[in-house]
């Protein structure tokens, strides 16, 4: 109170307002709402309360001390105001959110000028109204006001919010024209807008034109090479700053050690780290050490993830789910799911962390029941919850969960379109869940209602059509794809072999075959081998597909040799069967299947002692045949078969009718194939063992 009475006195016999334009600025500095009012108070008892130069200023220093109450009550009571004071009252209520307000405010100047338009696309673009941001600028430009560095900067960073890169190119050839072209912050604010709409070959030749830089312009390419990759340049653009002797900050390391964290690029990851614990500002920095925290879990380094978790001296919900994150990657879900409980604050990032994790493992069952804690939580699912959660169904080939799945896509307004946040891949998984779960119908159906679609959407439905037995229409879909621009890759080319190897299509399968090298440009990989196999195996193309065997660039694996001899045994050549089923023991001695098919192969043919011969060096070699297994899902219960299975809570009632439906089949003339030994042999102990099942109670109640 006393110095405010003293500042009284001072200020009671000045004859000019800008004592009390000092103490405003000074009010600004301190962010200090209760001196500003002190010196508004002793603006209205002198006589320059009315002034226009000082209310001005006190509306400036109100809405910079958050009081914007105030502001709009000094302006309200004006009795005469200049373009500065509405300049004034939008700054104010651009920093209070108050967009809306500010837009009224705007709309009753007299005379707008290039401050006031400037404003509020800066106003609309802070507060992420970015499609009002770039109205203002375009009306900005109609109205033929000068455009200088702030309307550029702030329509630029409206277009990068957008992804809007047709306005973005527009803007940037006005600034081509303008006195800014060479400026560093628009050279830098034209790599942002580029780099966030995607457009790295753009972003780059803004950054190799730039006569100068700064440490904003280097982050801004290393941020772009990042996020949209390569992200091999991003190192490469680091190495250049270093060369140029730019000091980087703490965004640089941060952006170059996420880079080594794609490229699992540990040593590197490592060298960065090493250059962070140098500098005391960057040792502690919570983004620099949760990119670090993230790379390590990135690279499988799991335990160093974790040394410097620990060591944080702060943490946040980042932090937290790198670790969920990096757990889950490593198979150690348990740890994963034991960090995600102590989670004092979780984000929907956290959650799909998780969910993922357990897809990635194998526990489909577990992600989707985290899925419906997350709903029972009220956290709203986003494109990768949906994506991981039709994964887990597609994993499970439950085609009852998918539905309920794509449900919950249709409510939440999901598309499968381009945009700020695309969505695509969402109806890609649709499709690829539908397929999996032998619904061709419904995987056609969302393909074909997807708003647009990408390479993995024409792969998925291509492939799903081949998997399922529609060879044809395979092949037709793929005809739709070339024709509609979209390029081929190795995925493509396996369903396309696949639908011709199902539809029987021998020479169109060779043909495609070697379009691929000729035409798409393609190398044909060890899976596109197998297709071209399988194909000719089916059509007993026997010789041929032996000659394609032993042409190929890589060594063939047991999937291979294991195709040829499921063909040989098919067309009944043994000699060719006994010689793929010797290249398949030496690959792998311990698996069952050739052992059985080649014996099963001499039975067909009468040769018992070579069935015999083949049994015994089983037994000699320890192998053992892994035993048939069934499952059938009734009531949402999961019931599973194994051969000699004395398990099952029915197993009685089970036996009773198998019984049954045999003798039913014995009186109606069936007749067991002699010539697959393993399929009689396995009838035979079946029935034994259903016998003792049956005898069992009846000993029992005697």
């Amino acid at each position: 109170m006393a110095r405010h009475a003293v500042l009284g006195n001072k200020l009671s016999v000045i004859n000019s307002s800008s004592p009390f334009a000092k103490l405003l600025d000074a009010c600004i500095k301190s962010k200090s709402s209760r001196d500003a009012r002190a010196v508004h108070s002793q603006i209205i008892k002198s006589q320059f309360s009315d002034e226009i130069f000082i209310n001005n200023r006190l509306i400036d220093a109100y809405g910079k001390c958050g009081c914007f109450d105030f502001a709009r009550e000094v302006f309200d009571k004006m009795p005469n105001r200049n373009t500065f004071t509405y300049n004034s009252m939008i700054g104010a209520l651009t920093m209070s959110s108050s967009v809306t307000e500010a837009e009224m405010v705007f709309s009753s100047m007299p005379q707008p000028d290039q401050c006031s338009w400037n404003l509020m696309i800066s106003g609309f673009a802070q507060r992420e109204l970015f499609d009002k941001s770039v109205e203002y600028f375009v009306k900005m430009h109609g109205e033929d006001f000068v455009l200088n560095e702030y309307s550029y900067g702030s329509g630029l960073s409206a277009c990068a919010g957008l992804r809007d890169l047709v306005m973005g190119t527009q803007i940037h050839a006005s600034v081509v024209k303008s006195r800014y072209f060479s400026d560093v912050y628009m050279g830098s604010a034209l790599i942002d807008m580029y780099a966030k709409c995607g457009n790295v070959a753009s972003a780059r030749k803004v950054f190799d034109w730039m006569s100068e830089r700064n440490v904003v312009s280097w982050n801004s390419m290393i941020t772009c090479y990042e996020q949209n990759g390569p992200a091999g340049e991003a190192l490469e653009i680091f190495v250049k700053m270093m060369d140029c002797e730019v000091e980087p900050d703490e965004m640089t390391l941060a952006s170059v050690v996420s880079a080594c964290a794609t490229l699992c690029m540990v040593k590197e990851g490592r060298e960065i780290h090493a250059r962070v614990v140098k500098f005391d500002r960057f040792r502690d920095d919570l983004v620099i050490c949760n990119a670090l925290v993230d790379m390590y879990a990135k690279c499988n380094r799991i335990n160093e993830a974790r040394w410097i978790f620990d060591r944080m001296p702060t943490r946040n919900v980042v932090s937290e789910t790198s670790m969920v994150s990096g757990y889950a990657k490593v198979a150690s879900v348990i740890s994963a799911r034991a960090m995600f409980t102590k989670m004092m604050e979780r984000n929907v990032v956290s959650w799909n962390a998780l969910i993922a994790g357990y897809t990635q493992n194998g526990d489909n069952e577990e992600a989707l029941g985290l899925f419906l804690l997350l709903k029972r939580e009220s956290v709203w699912p986003t494109h990768y919850t949906f994506g991981n959660l039709l994964n887990a169904c597609a994993n499970l080939a439950d085609l009852k969960l998918g539905r309920q799945a794509h449900t919950h896509v249709l409510k939440h307004g999901f598309r499968f379109q381009y945009g700020p946040e695309p969505d695509v891949f969402v109806g890609n998984s649709l499709i690829d869940m539908y397929m999996k779960c032998g619904s061709v119908e419904d995987g056609s159906w969302v393909f074909r209602h997807m708003v647009e679609r990408d390479r993995v959407s024409w792969n998925a439905t291509i492939v799903g059509y081949a998997q399922n037995g529609h060879g044809t229409e395979a092949l037709q879909l793929f005809k739709e794809m070339l024709a509609s621009g979209e390029k081929p890759d190795h995925v493509t080319m396996i369903g396309v072999l696949c639908a011709c190897s199902h539809a029987g299509l021998v020479e169109e399968g060779r043909q495609y075959f070697d379009l691929m090298t000729k035409t798409y440009g393609l190398k044909p990989l060890k899976d596109h081998y197998t297709c071209m196999v399988d194909l000719l195996g089916r059509a007993g193309c026997l010789s041929e597909a032996k000659n394609l065997i032993e042409s190929m660039p890589m060594p063939p694996d047991g999937v291979v040799w294991g195709s040829l001899l499921a063909a040989c045994k098919v067309h009944h050549n043994i000699e060719l069967g006994k010689f793929v089923a010797e290249k398949l023991l030496a690959i792998d001695p311990e698996n069952s299947g050739p052992y059985v098919l080649l014996s099963n192969m001499y039975a067909e043919l009468g040769r018992w002692r070579d069935v015999i011969k083949v049994r015994k060096l089983m037994k000699q070699r320890g192998v053992i045949k892994q035993p048939g297994c069934s499952w059938i899902e009734i009531g949402s219960q999961l019931h599973v078969f194994l051969v000699k299975d004395k398990r099952h809570s029915q197993k009685r009632e089970i036996y009773l009718l198998l019984k049954l439906l045999t003798n039913m089949m014995k009186l109606s003339g069936y007749a067991p194939n002699i010539g697959d030994l393993n399929a009689d042999e396995e009838q035979n102990k079946a029935e034994l063992t259903m016998l003792q099942e049956l005898e069992m109670p009846l000993v029992a109640a005697v």
